[in-house]
């Protein structure tokens, strides 16, 4: 829907979407298209100065952040790095009333400004992260554990290729219609009724970001790009321990925002004092209309219970599973497999858990595999990925908090199962602090559902024996309708078995992925291309990114008023 610019918008803000049409433009078709495409490239060596990133990251550290913003009642912090570091910084922490007051102020000029100018200036927002991608690459690292590599793309380019997309769709979807029409009913012999109708996109109020700590910026640039470009203040809520990849998001944001001619206090950072549960004051407040949050399925769900003036959209949970059937490329599949067990330690609501396949065993490259045979070979090649520390290291990241650790801990034990591969400490080669350690595989029987059935977050994987391979794809299915997942593979040289599999990710709304054996992961979802959940299934009730993910934080408000009758 296009909007002609508020008299109060500058002519900087205006000149924004000029400067970023081309970017806009190729994101809209991108959309539609679902081919490959960024605007970001994903390697560090096409930004520049690494050291001026990492020393950036340093100024920042035992300090107070530099950001100034309504209602700072006190200065709070504690990250420690889980590479062992005491990052120090303390951030400014709300006076909710305050701060809120501001941010709502701050509404009806961003709201009139209209999309275009939204659009603009949130590209430029984008694009200032952007060139400082390498100092938000060591935040992300030492706030959640990740290596640097995975830090970089993951947290920099990846992240902000998901935030242009959420442009992007709501960019198309406030556009969908005209600001204007004329509206002419034939009446016979009599003059047409004649009337003006303006249609104006009225964004919903205040949007809440619940930040995560496994991917601050990946999984809070969607919703905080998605509500800004709707017309809505965002204030973003970062986890306690990774506040500092989105405190310099905030920074930026606001920087762009006072230079484009509008109150910064559209983007606002509410960090919170130890064992506070601010996300909760903040979730139901009534003023706080629409709500992002990525974590557990506990708090997810208390939040789409108890914040009912609310839109809420959450990823949770899930049980990600993979039926094997069958390979003609069994040391592909193996090595696909066990990187996809491995990166970043497991640390991500898409790694594979559970593993089901026939306990009589597998056909590979034209041979019989039994059960033991494949978990043999599959702990055989996670044990060679990672057999040099130096590489593991730079795969598997550290333990990201305690519950990790504890969780793997268990399975290690053998509490949970046979173990098949034990996980070991690896001495990482800067960090001597870091925990770093290999994932654990455990064998189960098709009747250990009290284990399978829930989520064990982290490096901890499932190698299930099934009756059958009909058995293993409808407990793919049922578990994914009950239990939730963000990802779901399949091997099978069949294309029955194929179908089948992929008629169940269908009824259990999960998107899956056949036969990866090349350099595609489970694990990694492309902005512009893939959908990243599906919001049909108990993990997620949202798709990032979709048009549903962008279309309810505004809504279309209509005036109209007769028209002289012509001639």
């Amino acid at each position: 829907m296009s909007h002609v610019s508020s008299v109060n918008s500058s002519s900087a803000a205006s000149e924004l979407l000029a400067r970023h049409r081309e970017t806009l433009d190729r994101a809209l078709a991108a959309i539609r298209d679902r081919g490959y495409w960024t605007p970001y490239p994903e390697s560090p060596k096409a930004y520049g100065d690494a050291q001026q990133g990492k020393d950036a990251f340093a100024a920042y550290l035992g300090k107070p952040f530099p950001l100034e913003q309504p209602g700072t009642d006190s200065w709070v912090g504690g990250e420690r790095s889980p590479y062992g570091v005491s990052l120090g910084v303390t951030y400014p922490h709300p006076d909710v009333d305050v701060l809120f007051r501001a941010m709502q102020a701050a509404l009806p000029a961003w709201r009139d400004a209209g999309a275009d100018v939204r659009a603009g200036v949130c590209l430029e927002i984008l694009h200032r992260i952007n060139q400082r991608s390498h100092e938000i690459a060591w935040a992300v690292m030492h706030t959640s554990g990740q290596a640097f590599g995975m830090a970089f793309q993951a947290g920099g380019p990846h992240a902000q290729d998901r935030g242009l997309e959420a442009v992007a769709y709501a960019y198309a979807e406030m556009t969908r219609h005209p600001a204007a029409a004329t509206w002419e009913k034939p009446q016979g012999k009599k003059p047409p009724l004649r009337m003006i109708k303006r249609f104006h996109v009225v964004p919903r109020g205040l949007a809440l970001v619940i930040g995560c700590n496994t991917f601050p910026t990946w999984n809070g640039y969607p919703g905080l790009f998605a509500s800004l470009a709707t017309g809505n203040p965002v204030v973003v809520k970062p986890h306690p321990n990774a506040t500092l990849p989105l405190a310099i998001t905030v920074r930026i944001a606001r920087e762009v925002l006072a230079e484009a001619g509008f109150s910064p206090d559209l983007v606002a950072l509410a960090a919170e004092a130890p064992g506070e549960g601010l996300a909760k004051t903040l979730a139901l407040r009534p003023e706080v209309r629409i709500i992002d949050y990525t974590g557990s399925t506990a708090f997810g769900d208390w939040l789409e219970e108890h914040a009912r003036q609310a839109v809420v959209f959450t990823e949770k949970a899930g049980v990600n599973p993979v039926v094997v059937d069958s390979t003609d490329d069994y040391q592909g599949m193996l090595a696909n497999l066990a990187f996809s067990l491995s990166l970043y330690s497991g640390q991500m609501c898409t790694t594979p858990q559970n593993i089901l396949l026939p306990r009589d065993g597998i056909t590979a490259n034209g041979e019989r595999r039994s059960f033991d045979e494949v978990a043999r070979d599959l702990a055989a090649a996670v044990a060679g990925l990672l057999g040099d520390d130096a590489r593991a290291a730079a795969i598997l990241g550290a333990i990201v908090n305690d519950g990790v650790r504890e969780r793997l801990e268990r399975a290690a034990s053998g509490e949970l199962g046979e173990v098949v591969l034990a996980s070991r400490r690896i001495q990482h080669p800067e960090y001597p602090d870091a925990e770093v350690r290999t994932p654990v595989i455990v064998k189960l029987d098709v009747a250990d559902e009290d284990v399978y059935r829930g989520e064990h977050f982290g490096p901890i994987a499932f190698l299930i024996a099934t009756d059958s391979t009909e058995q293993a794809i409808g407990l793919f299915r049922d578990t994914v309708r009950d239990c939730g997942a963000i990802t779901a593979s399949v091997y099978s040289t069949d294309e029955k078995v194929l179908q089948a599999a992929e008629e169940a990710a269908v009824e259990a709304g999960v998107a899956l992925s056949c036969n990866l054996t090349q350099g595609v992961y489970v694990n990694q979802s492309t902005a512009f291309s893939d959908f990243h959940a599906t919001g049909a299934n108990p993990a997620a009730n949202a798709a990032l990114t979709d048009g549903a993910f962008v279309a309810s934080r505004f809504r279309v408000v209509q005036s109209r008023r007769h028209l002289p009758a012509e001639g």
